[in-house]
């Protein structure tokens, strides 16, 4: 019964109370360490968790180019090869500065990091870390993410 009223608010109730889901773009962020991927995960700003680089569409940029540019901005990535495609997508509720939590569904370009570093613009504000597939997916908080994260 609860898991029914718990469908109901999130299909139904939530977007109505809260407007239409905004979109944001990510960079699935990895490099091949043998035979398997390492997962460059970052912490965000406010809480602390780990994430992936992620922002906002950018006027002048599509999707993936944006994506791309916050791998830059938050991670230190200087140099990769981003897909076209996205290979898939994960929801969150963001907390904006004004208190609402909006809904918001994230958008996961994969970009195979060729080149990073340690100055870039948010270096003071996060840290990076590179972590097997199985740990990120462990770290991560969003299930979406832990699943595109294990996939990949």
């Amino acid at each position: 019964m609860l898991e029914r009223l718990k469908g109901a608010w999130d299909a139904y109730v939530w977007p109505w109370l809260h407007g239409p889901t905004r979109l944001q773009v990510a960079a699935l962020c990895y490099r091949r360490d043998g035979k398997a991927n390492k997962i460059l995960l970052i912490t965000s700003r406010d809480t602390g968790r780990w994430i992936i680089p992620k922002g906002w569409p950018i006027d002048g940029l599509n999707d993936p180019e944006a994506a791309k540019q916050e791998a830059w901005e938050e991670a230190g990535v200087s140099k990769g090869s981003m897909s076209d495609e996205a290979i898939g997508h994960y929801t969150y509720r963001k907390s904006l500065d004004d208190g609402l939590d909006i809904p918001v569904k994230t958008m996961v370009f994969p970009l195979i990091v060729e080149e990073i570093s340690d100055e870039f613009p948010e270096a003071d504000q996060r840290e990076r870390k590179w972590v097997s597939q199985g740990e990120a997916a462990n770290m991560v908080d969003e299930p979406e993410l832990q699943s595109i994260l294990r996939a990949l």
